[in-house]
């Protein structure tokens, strides 16, 4: 099988009939690889260095015009044809739909699910990533901290949303694990760990959050996961 994208010119594929990852292990990227894990799907990963800007290499915006990772190219698409997909919730998406998995099919939980995958999409990702510039990178520096206790607080707000939402629940759906707890869990990991914001948001006060992730990070396909384009 040849792949008939420009991408391949710089990721070449060794393994063409397997769906393709272009990929780094952010709370982004770690999502699609978690989600490839937990369902068993043949893959090949592809590092994509956003510190040396690969991601903006001509070839990779042809595969996503929005230059970011993660981004996937399933040969064995919808219909037998090659989908290129960017955005990590709508990959979620995409691919519990292709292997029944990690969604149901029930409508009312579908879309319950679906709706708290745009909930981390549209809040928590965001706010998490502004405290980690604020709390680590070079926004640690500026002198007016309005901005950093700004999304110090919102992120604060988003983790008790979760923290109420988990009352009696082992995950985010109740008894099943979905594609709704594999979107969060890499930016709460990532809060508290790489961003090093445990103490400024008060995560101890978040029993049910912390609960929930050590569940999350116990799962064997997460800990692959979590490993998957770091070479």
């Amino acid at each position: 099988m040849t792949l008939n994208h420009p991408i391949f010119a710089r990721w070449p594929a060794r393994y063409p009939d397997r769906l393709q990852l272009f990929s780094l292990p952010t709370p982004n990227g770690v999502k699609v690889a978690i989600m490839l894990e937990e369902a068993g799907l043949a893959y090949e990963p592809h590092r994509v260095d956003i510190m040396v800007n690969e991601h903006h290499d001509p070839v990779f915006l042809a595969l996503n015009p929005n230059g970011k990772i993660p981004a996937i190219y399933d040969p064995d698409g919808p219909r037998g044809q090659p989908l290129a997909l960017f955005e990590s919730g709508a990959i979620l998406i995409y691919l519990a739909e292709k292997t029944g998995q990690f969604l149901s099919s029930d409508p009312g939980i579908r879309y319950e699910t679906i709706q708290w995958v745009i909930w981390q999409v549209g809040g928590v990702g965001p706010m998490f990533g502004q405290v980690g510039f604020f709390n680590k990178f070079a926004g640690k520096d500026y002198e007016d901290k309005r901005p950093r206790d700004r999304y110090v607080s919102e992120s604060a707000r988003l983790l008790g949303v979760l923290d109420n939402r988990l009352v009696g629940r082992d995950w985010v759906m109740g008894a099943d694990y979905s594609i709704a707890d594999i979107s969060l869990l890499g930016w709460v990991r990532n809060l508290i760990g790489f961003y090093e914001a445990g103490e400024i948001v008060g995560f101890e006060r978040f029993a049910r959050v912390q609960g929930w992730l050590d569940r999350c990070l116990a799962r064997p396909a997460v800990q692959r996961g979590l490993e998957v384009t770091t070479a």
